[in-house]
């Protein structure tokens, strides 16, 4: 059986206090608010949906009735011991749809497929020098059709296809030492379009660092935070912008993009001069993975467990000490332009050089005059390597089953 795709009920965005309606029009959209209740709470009850979404226990009871038939929620076992009646907790059905999500980078890509309740069921990942366009292509869809036949008789309830990529691929590549034709080759490619090629379910796409905010926005701190600047470390720094508990994507879809943020003033001294560095030089893995390739270290010991131990660590501590400086400025310039909550820091390396990095990066924070400024509450991200993929898988799921076509509205139950 196909998952019912609940239409919207307007084209126009919908700005929205987290309350249902009972109105006869709003069927489709009150199920979206059940939904979104229950998956930002946890199992709850009837009573308890009721009370929070505002709809009468009338129209819940027919909404989870059809919610159920649908096969998107289940019910739980029988909750006793309290006052009144026994209550029976409802909760999102795993089985109910599912979503692939794929993360293209410089280094590696990733497949995830999740489930409607937001966990990791398959992953495939493929390691590289730089992507080649003839043969990742064809891996993509080897990928997704190995996800979908192991689905077996669910697979009908693939609802999406989620593609998180940078915008320019091909961008800097003289810094990673490819061709110009490697290049050029990414640039001129419809990602999207190629995927879409591949499956008869919806495919969208997204900067991958915004996919990876998105996932940190509806999975991660974004459950606390409603306005967060969000830096994302991986072959290149990155970056996503969470305003009033929405992605905010900006006049091109580029919003946060901190890897060209300049380290410096220009000194405009002649027309030949090189412009300032930017924070993709400072602060991205990439450099991180030139400073032990010069050591003859693997350099693929950046993104895991060994970037701390020796022989590794004492260039990773001396990139951490260079990255920590230049992502201290990226934080205060960030926070003198939007006021925000906090900064929240990730990327695809492990936990330990995350919390040492964020460590420095704070440290490094106490250098600069805040006068004028409330200081920036610096945080680790909770998503970690998997941020770019997942929340590529997320953003088909939320698209069809969020209340709020504004993408990713946090309904403050």
């Amino acid at each position: 059986m196909t998952p019912p795709r609940i239409a919207p009920v307007t084209d126009t965005p919908i700005l929205l206090r987290p309350r249902g309606s009972n109105h006869v029009g709003m069927r489709q959209f009150n199920e979206r608010v059940v939904l979104q209740a229950i998956r930002l709470n946890g199992s709850l009850p009837k009573a308890d949906l009721a009370r929070l979404t505002g709809l009468t226990a009338q129209t819940i009871g027919l909404i989870t009735t059809r919610l159920e038939e649908d096969d998107l929620i289940i019910k739980h076992e029988r909750v006793r011991g309290r006052i009144g009646q026994p209550s029976i907790p409802l909760a999102l059905n795993p089985d109910g749809a599912f979503s692939i999500g794929i993360k293209i980078g410089r280094r590696n890509a990733d497949w995830l497929l999740v489930d409607f309740a937001g966990q990791v069921r398959q992953r495939h990942s493929l390691d590289y020098e730089f992507p080649d366009v003839g043969t990742l292509m064809p891996t993509i869809a080897r990928h997704m059709n190995t996800m979908l036949a192991k689905l077996g008789p669910l697979k009908d309830r693939l609802v999406g296809v989620g593609v998180a990529a940078p915008f320019q691929l091909g961008g800097w590549h003289r810094m990673l030492g490819l061709s110009d034709a490697q290049s050029q080759a990414w640039n001129d490619i419809d990602l999207r379009a190629q995927v879409q090629a591949m499956t008869d379910v919806p495919v969208t796409f997204a900067k991958d660092t915004s996919a990876a905010c998105v996932a940190e926005l509806v999975m991660g701190r974004g459950r606390d935070l409603k306005n967060f600047l969000y830096l994302f470390v991986d072959t290149f720094v990155g970056g996503g912008l969470v305003i009033n508990s929405h992605l905010h994507g900006g006049l091109h879809g580029n919003a946060g993009a901190v890897a060209s943020l300049p380290m410096c003033l220009a000194s405009g001294q002649s027309a030949g001069q090189a412009p300032p560095d930017q924070l993709i030089s400072h602060a991205s893995l990439w450099e991180l993975e030139r400073r032990l390739s010069a050591l003859g270290l693997d350099p693929h010991a950046a993104y895991d467990d060994r970037a701390l131990a020796d022989p590794q660590r004492h260039e990773t501590l001396a990139w951490v000490a260079q990255a920590a400086n230049a992502l201290a400025h990226a934080v205060i310039s960030g926070t003198a332009f939007l006021d925000i909550d906090a900064v929240v820091i990730d990327g695809s390396f492990s936990r330990d050089l995350l919390t040492r990095l964020i460590e420095v990066t704070q440290a490094a924070l106490k250098n600069y005059n805040w006068e004028g400024l409330w200081r920036a509450n610096v945080i680790a991200g909770n998503v970690g390597p998997d941020a770019r993929a997942l929340g590529g898988a997320l953003m088909p799921l939320h698209a069809n089953f969020a209340p709020d076509q504004d993408l990713f509205l946090k309904v403050g139950l």
